[in-house]
């Protein structure tokens, strides 16, 4: 282990000791790749003669984007309990003294990854299925039946859209080092049309996309990462951030190349229970890139001003906002050409 991973694993140690109230040694320590919200590490941890693998979330210098973490760790908490496809969640440390920031530590879901790119297509379309599926499983949630109070709003069904319009409208405004006219028009379209309410409140996963779930080697759905930005809300939000044209890269007519998009949404509505109403979910996906725009500039605002110079900032805040833009005019302009043929599926 290097210096820095000898230091966790050293206070890792001390911590999961006085937790267990035995001699507990972590070892192994290494960085998994990406997680621009959270440093992500893995460890060995064992006592006598056990031993588990965990995954350590750490708190960053700087973030793509701001978030709570007692809300991810009681969101995961509320997934796993309900049966969805969530790391077993272990500890949530606020104390900082023991690796110098903030942490979770979570069971590590073994033998998975989160590259579908050398999988034969059967196992893409499997994997498609289910992940629109368990989309719907979340959407499907009575958040009163969670224990969820204590960290999120239970919003006005009728004001929730404008709600998250507001918040991300406030971190364009905030965090924007040059006018960003197309955005400022997306926003304007969206307070000027609104989406009917909510069919139904539901447990908003916030990043719901591929490269945030692990599947083991046969193409199943293990575990559904990266609840940073949970909240309450209309599940229309997940659905239509999942199916934005981002996530499609360079094959527009696969929902995060993975499956048509018709297929996604059926998947969703067999598995929710709710219908999707073209009206509102249009709403939606011009908001999915309004909300992008608004994560891709906080990224440019913190590799400008911050003190961690993460290259994934900068990417993120270029390639990422331009395409997001593109994306925009694309679905707003009268004069599109409709590059993006998924936006009107």
């Amino acid at each position: 282990m290097d210096e820095r991973a000898e230091a966790l694993a050293e206070g890792l140690s001390r911590y999961l000791t006085r937790q267990r109230r035995a001699d507990w040694t972590v070892t192994g320590g290494a960085r998994i790749p990406g997680g621009a919200s959270r440093e992500t590490w893995r460890f060995v941890a064992g006592s006598g003669g056990e031993q588990h693998g965990i995954i350590v979330r750490i708190d960053p210098e700087t973030s793509l984007i701001d978030t709570d973490r007692a809300l991810e760790h009681a969101a995961i908490d509320a997934a796993y309990r309900a049966g969805i496809p969530a790391p077993e969640p272990l500890y949530l440390e606020e104390d900082a003294s023991f690796i110098g920031r903030p942490f979770s530590i979570m069971a590590e879901v073994a033998g998975c990854s989160a590259s579908a790119e050398s999988l034969p297509p059967e196992h893409l379309e499997k994997i498609g299925e289910q992940k629109w599926r368990w989309l719907g499983r979340i959407a499907a949630l009575d958040p009163a039946e969670l224990g969820l109070e204590s960290v999120m709003t239970l919003p006005d069904p009728q004001a929730c859209a404008m709600e998250q319009v507001d918040y991300w409208a406030g971190v364009i405004r905030d965090d924007e080092i040059h006018p960003n006219p197309i955005a400022e028009a997306a926003v304007r379209w969206l307070r000027r049309n609104p989406p009917p309410p909510p069919q139904k409140l539901s447990l908003v996963h916030g990043d719901y996309r591929t490269g945030n779930f692990l599947f083991s080697p046969d193409g199943e759905i293990r575990a559904i990462l990266d609840w940073e930005m949970a909240h309450i809300g209309d599940p229309l939000e997940d659905l239509a951030w999942s199916l934005d044209p981002l996530w499609s890269f360079n094959q527009p007519q696969l929902a995060g190349q993975l499956i048509p998009h018709r297929e996604a949404i059926a998947h969703w509505e067999a598995a929710s229970g709710l219908k999707v109403d073209p009206h509102a979910f249009r709403w939606w996906r011009v908001f999915a890139s309004v909300k992008g725009i608004g994560i891709w500039i906080s990224s440019s605002e913190d590799y400008h001003h911050g003190a961690a110079k993460l290259p994934i900032l900068a990417i993120a805040g270029w390639l990422m906002t331009d395409r997001q833009e593109r994306i925009l005019c694309d679905y707003l302009s009268p004069h599109s050409q409709h590059l993006f043929p998924e936006a009107t599926a």
